[in-house]
């Protein structure tokens, strides 16, 4: 049997029974106009199958699924997909999850991924990974949350809904190379009833994944959400913020309190050249998302 985690994002149009979403397909393009680069569309999981839809099915949720305009695939031509080795261009889409882990302060947690990582190096980003077979989305993210920060979530201790997709590919841009991966990457958000610092001090990151962990107000992850990559505004710091964040950094298999520039979650991802430390594209998305739901809830 396929793994979910390898190429078993199907795709369903009207009553068409869902097929393997290719590598080289353009999820959010196969719902939306070529010139737009979202869609509103249904997903869920089918005998084991993750399944999106643009009409709703049995079980299904309906989510916005977005790209981001520079994404590779939507731009890739002809001769650079020939270019690509006949295994890569025969690999479907991976699914992965991610958590937007929201305390009960309204602090939300985001990691910066090991050095040594094969995929998007030095990026912070929610804990998150692939979904392994036979999982369900919040198995696979509690799961993954644990894994990379030790952090497990009691059952009652937490409720969760899910944000949106998101398409990723890496190389993010295709001026850094043809792409190797491709996912679908489902945002969910899990609202703890735990303070920050209460969860703070069962956090155990591993290493291997993580290189350093903050715990962010709604305040500057608002400034986050509101950057553009491929705008030229790389680490412009509002007058309204301090110039330094508190976070954990881990070094030596130890982690020791420190503090990072501001700036450096401000930065936006370069159209060419060396990717810089940074959010993540896809998380700017999935807090945008977040911060509409604390709108809905202070309403």
């Amino acid at each position: 049997m396929e793994s979910l985690a390898r190429g078993l994002v199907r795709l369903a149009k009207g009553s068409a029974r869902p097929e393997r979403a290719g590598f080289l397909q353009s999820i959010t393009g196969h719902f939306c106009a070529p010139h737009e680069d979202k869609a509103m569309v249904s997903c869920g999981l089918d005998q084991n199958q993750f399944v999106i839809s643009d009409s709703e099915f049995p079980g299904s949720t309906r989510i916005l699924l977005k790209r981001p305009s520079f994404c590779p695939i939507k731009h890739l031509e002809e001769r650079q997909a020939a270019a690509l080795p006949e295994a890569l261009r025969g690999r479907g889409v991976d699914v992965g999850v991610a958590v937007v882990l929201q305390s009960v302060d309204r602090r939300v947690l985001l990691t910066r991924r090991a050095k040594n990582l094969s995929i998007f190096p030095n990026i912070w980003v929610p804990p998150g990974g692939h979904m392994e077979p036979d999982e369900q989305l919040l198995e696979a993210g509690l799961r993954e949350l644990q894994e990379e920060t030790g952090l497990r979530l009691e059952p009652g201790r937490f409720s969760w809904t899910m944000l949106g997709l998101w398409e990723s590919v890496y190389p993010p841009t295709l001026s850094r190379g043809l792409p190797r991966r491709h996912h679908v990457v489902a945002y969910l958000l899990l609202l703890s009833t735990e303070s920050h610092q209460q969860l703070q001090t069962r956090i155990k990151a591993d290493g291997s994944e993580v290189s350093a962990y903050a715990w962010l107000e709604p305040h500057l992850l608002e400034c986050i959400a509101a950057v553009e990559d491929g705008a030229e505004n790389m680490g412009h710091v509002p007058s309204n913020l301090p110039p330094t964040i508190k976070a954990t950094e881990l070094s030596g298999g130890s982690a020791q309190p420190t503090e990072l520039p501001i700036a450096t979650f401000l930065n936006t991802a370069p159209a060419a050249g060396e990717d810089v430390e940074r959010v993540s594209t896809g998380t700017r998305f999935a807090l945008r998302l977040w911060l509409d739901t604390l709108a809905v809830r202070d309403k």
